[in-house]
């Protein structure tokens, strides 16, 4: 019998997606931050010179979260997922995160997380849709030019800027008000920043079809 013929690599990318098994969230994980958090200390020491504890830690919730949706988008760039099977992995995560609830002390900064979120996710979804403005600049003074009242018309703009930082572009750094008190576009701009560093730490990042990490 003659030997079957090995599958060119064209063939085997369109299948990879297909083979692809990799849980980007899930309950369980979110529930073992919140535990986390919720024995965190956010007080600190008053001679301490760092950040305290549960602010740190609150900063690693956001990046985990940030790093597993941009994975989802980096597979799809590699052909591994399809823009349908990519938009639908993202809202899978969206669910989990922005449906929760906590109570107690931790109820407000959830809240907050869960509102600068906002933007990852229409960021995200920007992004593999397509056809949004390319002037990050131009964004900038737009957004910050829109009345807070309109969150949609925003969050919109904020969203365009993330697509961008998801195609490889650098943001926000440069455009952050150094303020206690960021408004609603400025918060969008900082979590975009977190983007921006998450796409570096997954510059190399590839999955081998039913592996995780």
């Amino acid at each position: 019998m003659a030997p079957k013929k090995k599958k060119d690599a064209d063939s085997v990318k369109e299948e990879a997606p297909l083979k692809l098994f990799y849980i980007f969230y899930s309950q369980e994980r979110w529930d073992n931050w919140i535990k986390a958090l919720s024995e965190a200390d956010f007080s600190g020491g008053a001679d301490d010179e760092e950040m305290p504890e549960g602010y740190m830690m609150l900063s690693s919730f956001n990046q985990d979260i940030c790093i597993e949706v941009l994975k989802i988008i980096k597979l799809y760039q590699n052909n591994r997922f399809s823009k349908e099977d990519a938009l639908q992995r993202i809202i899978d995560v969206e669910l989990i995160v922005m449906n929760q609830t906590v109570e107690g002390e931790l109820a407000e900064m959830i809240e907050s997380l869960q509102f600068s979120m906002l933007v990852l996710f229409a960021a995200s979804k920007m992004f593999l849709e397509g056809g949004y403005e390319e002037d990050i600049k131009a964004l900038v003074k737009k957004g910050k030019g829109i009345d807070e009242e309109k969150m949609e018309e925003v969050l919109d703009v904020a969203a365009m800027i993330g697509a961008n930082v998801i195609n490889g572009k650098s943001c926000c750094g440069r455009y952050i008000k150094d303020s206690d008190d960021p408004g609603m576009f400025d918060e969008w701009l900082i979590e975009v920043e977190t983007m921006n560093e998450a796409m570096g730490t997954l510059k190399n990042f590839d999955e081998e079809a039913g592996e995780g990490s």
